[in-house]
């Protein structure tokens, strides 16, 4: 009798601590999404989206849109497709209108535009479209290539191509058919790499030379410490990397190359975008305070350092 009781207390205890073991799954999968939860009243970090045509060598950014009626029905329905998920989007042709009417962008050349357009959109992301309409005989063939990218690195999240084959000569329907065959796949793949972004940092490169003139070496002492440059630029590295994560692919008497520099991707201070170009001047202010002439120059995800 005893040993049935015994039996059933445990059952019962067993029964009574599924809720919280459930609860605390839940929690443990709501964090691992957390970027992707808007309005769960969790401090959350949630991307800003924008969907923007792709071009080919030669094209123009600034008429693709406007020559092809299809393209912009597409890109509509891509967008409408986030706004259903609860992202926010940042309307493109918005975008696009704003920077033809800015003097700044007058007499910017195709893919300078494109680059400006996408670092004033303030997004996140950008997801690049591509659309290959074909009609057939008894069916038409629509093939959706999209691919996303962080906006400040250019580094590639996701990629996918959907398809749709229909009696229909509507775009819209095509486009919308081909969406729906990858739009789930495509999120998850972006949702999984944009919360390690957010967990873990964006992804810089910085290389550091010397100008040939130059009376520096980075076995030169600087600052108060005496302390090698070398040893002064990674140990500032450390401290200042996002989580203290850097690596160094190596260095010479006259070169220092870190390939993986990972940066926030929200300045903690503002909560605005956090660029390369902000981190660079930081770094560029530490190696003024030990006394050095320096050039800086930023190219996309890699920061080039050059001491006088």
């Amino acid at each position: 009798m005893d040993t049935i009781r015994l039996i059933i207390f445990f059952m019962l205890a067993g029964v009574m601590s599924l809720p919280r073991v459930y609860a605390q799954d839940m929690q443990q999968a709501e964090q691992t999404q957390i970027s992707f939860q808007p309005g769960s009243g969790i401090n959350t970090i949630q991307p800003r989206i924008m969907v923007i045509p792709y071009t080919k060598e030669g094209e123009d950014i600034r008429t693709i849109l406007e020559d092809d009626v299809n393209k912009r029905i597409v890109l509509t329905r891509i967008r409408e497709a986030f706004d259903r998920r609860g992202f926010t989007t940042v309307d493109f042709t918005a975008r696009l209108k704003s920077a033809m009417g800015n003097a700044v962008f007058m007499g910017a050349n195709k893919s300078d535009l494109k680059a400006q357009i996408i670092q004033m959109s303030g997004a996140d992301i950008y997801v690049e479209a591509e659309m290959d309409f074909n009609r057939g005989q008894y069916t038409n063939n629509l093939r959706l290539i999209l691919q996303a990218y962080e906006s400040t690195s250019g580094n590639s999240l996701a990629n996918i191509v959907g398809e749709s084959k229909l009696f229909s000569n509507d775009a819209g329907t095509l486009g919308t058919k081909a969406l729906e065959s990858c739009i789930e796949e495509f999120l998850n793949t972006m949702n999984m790499k944009f919360t390690d972004i957010v967990n873990n940092g964006k992804t810089v490169l910085v290389t550091i030379g010397f100008d040939k003139n130059s009376n520096y070496d980075l076995s030169s002492s600087v600052g108060t410490e005496g302390l090698q440059l070398f040893d002064a630029i990674e140990s500032w590295m450390s401290e200042n990397s996002y989580r203290n994560y850097y690596h160094m692919q190596g260095a010479t008497d006259t070169e220092m190359l870190f390939d993986d520099v990972r940066i926030p991707l929200r300045d903690p201070a503002t909560n605005s975008n956090y660029t390369l170009n902000r981190f660079a001047l930081i770094f560029y202010q530490y190696l003024r305070s030990l006394g050095l002439d320096v050039k800086r120059d930023v190219r996309g995800n890699t920061l080039f350092v050059t001491i006088q």
